[in-house]
């Protein structure tokens, strides 16, 4: 990747902010640049919900419910406040928390958002200065790392298995920070509790209640410490029981976790609801910051979800979109078992929801767009992400022998071909000298 222009610094005939000269070099376009090349190609890459699952109907009858309505048509096309639509952040709280009801958030605490993305941004802007330390686990969502580059942090990768960041390789990372005299820049933990992105794991039990007390024990010799509470696919379960937020195993977390949701996975992508839940003393800084950037998220979007969420439709849904990603998980798998299952060096996990696996290839092939699984994989059809870009610059080591695949767009048959694609590509790399 290329570096950054230093400040000041032109690229052309425009004078480029340093956050804008961060930003560059993001995979997503290049992604998509590719696949506009090969036009035959199968895309176990794109991280998009299944289009045929969209809810046009749900959608259509809360949409004539909220148009008889004239006096709440009008006032959903008007502006609100900063923070968002009072009714429908009271009605989030109440649906979200309904298994955890002592755990029910004050709404007041809780920011809407154009998607969970938005929010994390909108974080990143607040929290962090140049070099201040986020840690994460290795691999983690790659597009809150391109966020978190364009404020200049530093990211330090945290080992992580099927049950996502381990604890013990946490702690040694604090060790080694405090030893080198950084307690002071370490801001936030950021993990995706449920089936992440991109690895397909889960936070377990045990690990979130660990991961608050060695927060908790942290702040009480360093200060501030917020976790970062990813849930964007805690919605799409498939199989097991559901395990809590954070905030609702230990009520006094309340002070140091931020939960984001969005409604992206389970609803809808193109309405554009997220939200955070946040220690009350960050809200009126997190508002005064938004205020500057939208004067508050789409008010449309966020009475049209209250809607869909008082009149039952999202429950009725979810069942539905749960049957079609398992369906197509276990087609992912499957494959994966036919293809792939004899290779040796090839392992993969098994998530029991969300939209990825997560591939590791023999330690010496290079997944990455400089390596030759790349190129055959593409000339033959087939895109996945590089696993790279989903692992931060310092800590745990980078895999570049891993691929992030999603099950989401394809249907059975697309998968199926997508993975014997990649299976032949890897098939010709894996036997190419060392």
């Amino acid at each position: 990747m290329e570096q950054p222009q230093q400040p000041g610094s032109s690229e052309g005939s425009l004078a480029l902010s340093r956050r804008a000269q961060l930003a560059a070099g993001q995979p997503i376009g290049r992604l998509m640049a590719e696949a506009l090349k090969y036009p035959d190609l199968v895309s176990l890459a794109a991280g998009f919900v299944d289009n045929a699952t969209l809810p046009c109907d749900a959608t259509v009858r809360c949409l004539r419910q909220l148009s008889s309505d004239s006096s709440l048509l009008r006032k959903a096309l008007q502006y609100d406040t900063s923070a968002g639509s009072e009714a429908f952040r009271s009605t989030l709280m109440d649906w979200s928390y309904a298994d955890w009801p002592d755990a029910r958030p004050d709404p007041q605490d809780v920011i809407l958002t154009a998607g969970s993305n938005q929010f994390l941004h909108l974080l990143a802007e607040a929290l962090i200065d140049p070099g201040d330390i986020v840690i994460a686990a290795a691999p983690t969502y790659f597009v809150f790392l391109g966020t978190l580059r364009g404020v200049d942090a530093r990211i330090v990768g945290v080992h992580a298995d099927e049950d996502g960041m381990c604890m013990e390789a946490l702690e040694e990372q604090l060790q080694r920070i405090e030893s080198s005299g950084d307690a002071a820049r370490v801001k936030a933990i950021y993990t995706v509790t449920e089936f992440d992105n991109p690895a397909g794991s889960t936070l377990s039990l045990q690990r979130r209640q660990r991961l608050l007390e060695i927060v908790s024990r942290w702040r009480r010799k360093h200060g501030p410490l917020l976790i970062l509470s990813d849930n964007a696919y805690r919605l799409l379960r498939y199989q097991g029981e559901s395990l809590p937020p954070l905030t609702a195993i230990d009520p006094a977390s309340r002070d140091f976790v931020v939960e984001l949701g969005t409604f992206s996975k389970s609803f809808s992508p193109g309405i554009r609801v997220g939200w955070g839940v946040v220690p009350a003393p960050l809200v009126s800084h997190l508002l005064e910051m938004k205020s500057n950037m939208d004067f508050g998220s789409p008010h449309f979007s966020q009475v049209l979800m209250n809607e869909v969420l008082t009149t039952g439709e999202l429950d009725k849904h979810l069942p539905v979109i749960q049957a079609g990603y398992q369906a197509k998980l276990d087609a992912t798998l499957g494959a994966l078992d036919r293809e792939l299952g004899n290779v040796e060096g090839v392992s993969w996990r098994t998530p029991s929801g969300g939209l990825y696996v997560w591939l590791t290839l023999p330690s010496h092939v290079d997944t990455s767009e400089q390596g030759a699984l790349w190129k055959c994989s593409t000339e033959r059809g087939v895109l996945y992400v590089p696993g790279h870009y989903c692992f931060p610059g310092e800590g745990q080591p980078v895999g570049r022998n891993t691929i992030r695949l999603s099950f989401g767009v394809q249907p059975a048959a697309g998968i199926d071909e997508g993975i014997q694609r990649l299976a032949s590509a890897i098939d010709e790399v894996t036997a190419m000298p060392i």
